[in-house]
């Protein structure tokens, strides 16, 4: 594989961080945060480095915010525009996880949303969600804003603990592949995560 994967949500921490590092260290692939809104805490780049990734395959981050909100407002906060001319994605060797920001909708301007910017990426994405209550409405919804949009979908990956019919009803309405289930981890770790993301995933459903 020599291409990319763009790594969306349903909503914010629904765990995408940690599938994108696991499946970037799957993949032997280049990690790319294209916007990272609050740095107090740390960054995503930071977590999935603590996750496996290698340093050397993280790429930096176009935007660098503080604020921890919607990027389009925490470039406003700290006097930055956000140009979606310079998301062009990084050229190098190998494959690429691209983690988006947010959900799908969150906006990084107030004309321009992640959706905007995958659609004009035209790489296929991955749809992080929640097996939690709430998820069959906010994942077809998240699917029809992808679609409208032209978007190319890989599948689902769900987070946490199995709820089956959710899961099903996802993919039969949405008409979307089921990629594999993540469990919550107790101890979350390099060896962990690499090991679950083997027993619930086929890498080759990425390649």
């Amino acid at each position: 594989m020599s291409g990319t994967i763009v790594v969306t949500g349903t909503d914010t921490d629904v765990g995408k961080t940690v599938f994108a590092a696991a499946l970037t260290v799957a993949l032997g692939a280049r990690y790319w945060k294209p916007v990272q809104a609050g740095l107090a805490d740390g960054s995503d780049a930071g977590s999935v480095v603590q996750l496996g990734v290698a340093p050397a395959r993280v790429v930096p981050e176009a935007y660098r915010l503080n604020t921890p909100c919607s990027p389009h407002r925490a470039a406003e906060i700290d006097g930055v525009t956000i140009d979606p001319a310079s998301l062009a994605l990084p050229a190098g060797d190998g494959p690429l996880v691209v983690e988006g920001a947010g959900g799908v909708l969150v906006p990084l301007t107030r004309q321009w949303s992640f959706a905007d910017q995958a659609a004009a990426w035209g790489q296929p994405v991955v749809l992080v969600a929640r097996t939690a209550l709430g998820t069959i409405n906010h994942s077809l919804l998240s699917i029809e804003a992808l679609r409208a949009r032209g978007v190319p979908l890989l599948g689902v990956a769900f987070i946490g603990d199995a709820v089956e019919d959710s899961e099903a009803v996802i993919a039969e309405i949405g008409k979307v592949r089921r990629l594999g289930r993540l469990p919550r981890l107790a101890d979350l770790n390099a060896t962990t995560l690499a090991a679950a993301f083997a027993a619930h995933f086929n890498v080759e459903d990425f390649r």
